[in-house]
C-alpha cells in the first residue's frame, strides 16, 4: 500500500496510535465508501480495540487511485445504517 508524504509525516506523527494495518482493513472492506467531489475516497470501517467492546470508526481517505492512503482518523459522527 502506498502513502503519501502527509499521511507519513503529518497524519502519524499526530495520531500514533493508527496502526497501518487497520488502515489496510479498511480500505480492503469497507462498512461505507464514497467519493469525495476532488476525487479523493472515503472509507470506513470498525476497529476494535482489545479492552473495548464498543467498536470505534476508523475514517481512511485515499487519493483518486482508490489506494495511496492520504489521511486516517477516528469518526466519532459516523454511523452504520439502522443506529440513532
Amino acid at each position: 500500500m502506498k502513502t503519501t508524504r502527509y499521511f507519513d509525516e503529518q497524519v502519524r506523527r499526530k495520531r500514533p496510535y493508527i496502526e497501518l494495518a487497520w488502515c489496510l482493513e479498511v480500505v480492503a472492506a469497507p462498512l461505507r465508501m464514497e467519493q469525495q467531489g476532488d476525487g479523493r475516497v472515503r472509507y470506513w470501517g470498525e476497529v476494535i480495540f482489545p479492552d473495548e467492546a464498543v467498536p470505534r470508526y476508523l475514517r481512511v481517505v485515499t487519493l483518486e487511485d482508490g489506494e495511496t492512503i492520504h489521511n486516517a482518523f477516528f469518526d466519532r459522527r459516523f454511523r452504520r445504517e439502522g443506529e440513532a
